[in-house]
Protein backbone atom coordinates (compact mmCIF):
# COMPACT_ATOMS: atom_id res chain seq x y z
CA UNK A 1 0.00 0.00 0.00
CA UNK A 2 2.81 2.42 0.80
CA UNK A 3 4.17 2.11 -2.72
CA UNK A 4 0.98 3.38 -4.33
CA UNK A 5 1.20 6.56 -2.25
CA UNK A 6 4.78 7.18 -3.30
CA UNK A 7 3.95 6.72 -6.99
CA UNK A 8 1.06 9.13 -6.53
CA UNK A 9 3.50 11.70 -5.18
CA UNK A 10 5.70 11.25 -8.24
CA UNK A 11 2.67 11.70 -10.48
CA UNK A 12 1.68 14.86 -8.63
CA UNK A 13 5.15 16.31 -9.13
CA UNK A 14 4.94 15.83 -12.87
CA UNK A 15 1.54 17.53 -13.07
CA UNK A 16 3.19 20.90 -12.46
CA UNK A 17 4.01 21.91 -16.00
CA UNK A 18 5.98 25.06 -16.63
CA UNK A 19 4.04 28.00 -17.99
CA UNK A 20 4.92 31.52 -18.97
CA UNK A 21 4.83 33.90 -15.99
CA UNK A 22 1.81 36.16 -15.71
CA UNK A 23 2.35 39.82 -16.65
CA UNK A 24 3.89 41.75 -13.77
CA UNK A 25 5.23 45.21 -12.99
CA UNK A 26 8.66 45.94 -11.54
CA UNK A 27 8.61 48.36 -8.52
CA UNK A 28 10.33 50.95 -10.71
CA UNK A 29 10.61 51.15 -14.51
CA UNK A 30 13.86 49.61 -15.80
CA UNK A 31 15.68 49.56 -19.11
CA UNK A 32 16.63 46.38 -20.93
CA UNK A 33 20.31 46.88 -20.00
CA UNK A 34 19.39 47.30 -16.30
CA UNK A 35 17.29 44.13 -16.47
CA UNK A 36 20.15 42.19 -18.06
CA UNK A 37 22.54 43.46 -15.39
CA UNK A 38 20.18 42.39 -12.58
CA UNK A 39 19.77 38.96 -14.19
CA UNK A 40 23.54 38.53 -14.55
CA UNK A 41 24.05 39.52 -10.90
CA UNK A 42 21.40 37.04 -9.78
CA UNK A 43 22.88 34.11 -11.72
CA UNK A 44 26.41 35.01 -10.56
CA UNK A 45 25.33 34.87 -6.92
CA UNK A 46 22.56 32.21 -7.01
CA UNK A 47 24.77 29.24 -6.02
CA UNK A 48 25.88 31.17 -2.92
CA UNK A 49 22.28 31.17 -1.63
CA UNK A 50 22.42 27.41 -1.10
CA UNK A 51 21.56 24.37 -3.10
CA UNK A 52 23.52 22.53 -5.72
CA UNK A 53 25.30 24.31 -8.55
CA UNK A 54 24.00 21.69 -11.00
CA UNK A 55 20.40 22.50 -10.07
CA UNK A 56 21.03 26.24 -10.38
CA UNK A 57 22.58 25.61 -13.80
CA UNK A 58 19.52 23.61 -14.88
CA UNK A 59 17.14 26.31 -13.64
CA UNK A 60 19.24 28.95 -15.43
CA UNK A 61 19.15 26.99 -18.69
CA UNK A 62 15.40 26.42 -18.34
CA UNK A 63 14.80 30.12 -17.62
CA UNK A 64 16.40 31.02 -20.95
CA UNK A 65 14.72 28.28 -23.01
CA UNK A 66 11.31 28.03 -24.61
CA UNK A 67 8.60 26.32 -22.55
CA UNK A 68 8.97 22.83 -24.06
CA UNK A 69 12.76 22.76 -23.72
CA UNK A 70 12.55 24.27 -20.23
CA UNK A 71 10.23 21.46 -19.18
CA UNK A 72 12.63 18.86 -20.56
CA UNK A 73 15.58 20.49 -18.76
CA UNK A 74 13.94 20.57 -15.33
CA UNK A 75 12.52 17.06 -15.74
CA UNK A 76 15.89 15.58 -16.69
CA UNK A 77 17.72 17.45 -13.90
CA UNK A 78 15.27 16.26 -11.23
CA UNK A 79 14.03 19.79 -10.49
CA UNK A 80 10.62 19.81 -8.81
CA UNK A 81 8.69 22.83 -10.03
CA UNK A 82 6.55 24.03 -7.11
CA UNK A 83 5.14 27.09 -8.88
CA UNK A 84 4.52 26.65 -12.61
CA UNK A 85 6.23 29.96 -13.42
CA UNK A 86 9.46 28.51 -11.89
CA UNK A 87 9.73 31.15 -9.15
CA UNK A 88 9.89 28.34 -6.57
CA UNK A 89 11.55 25.00 -7.28
CA UNK A 90 13.03 22.19 -5.20
CA UNK A 91 15.64 19.56 -5.81
CA UNK A 92 15.06 15.90 -4.98
CA UNK A 93 16.53 16.39 -1.49
CA UNK A 94 14.02 19.13 -0.67
CA UNK A 95 16.31 22.15 -1.04
CA UNK A 96 14.33 25.23 -2.07
CA UNK A 97 15.40 27.39 -5.02
CA UNK A 98 13.73 30.80 -5.34
CA UNK A 99 14.00 32.65 -8.62
CA UNK A 100 12.86 36.28 -8.96
CA UNK A 101 10.34 37.08 -11.68
CA UNK A 102 12.71 39.54 -13.35
CA UNK A 103 14.96 36.60 -14.21
CA UNK A 104 12.14 34.65 -15.85
CA UNK A 105 10.29 37.32 -17.87
CA UNK A 106 10.22 40.99 -18.71
CA UNK A 107 8.13 43.40 -16.62
CA UNK A 108 5.26 45.32 -18.21
CA UNK A 109 6.96 48.61 -17.34
CA UNK A 110 10.21 47.87 -19.18
CA UNK A 111 11.52 51.14 -20.66
CA UNK A 112 11.87 50.85 -24.41
CA UNK A 113 14.79 52.93 -25.67
CA UNK A 114 14.88 53.78 -29.35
Amino acid sequence: MGCSGSSLNKQNRKVKKIRKPKPWKFPRPVTWSQLVQMRDEFWDTAPHHGGKKEIWDAIHAAAEADIELAQAIVDSAGVIVHKPDMTVCYDERGTKYEVPRYVLSEPTNLIQLS
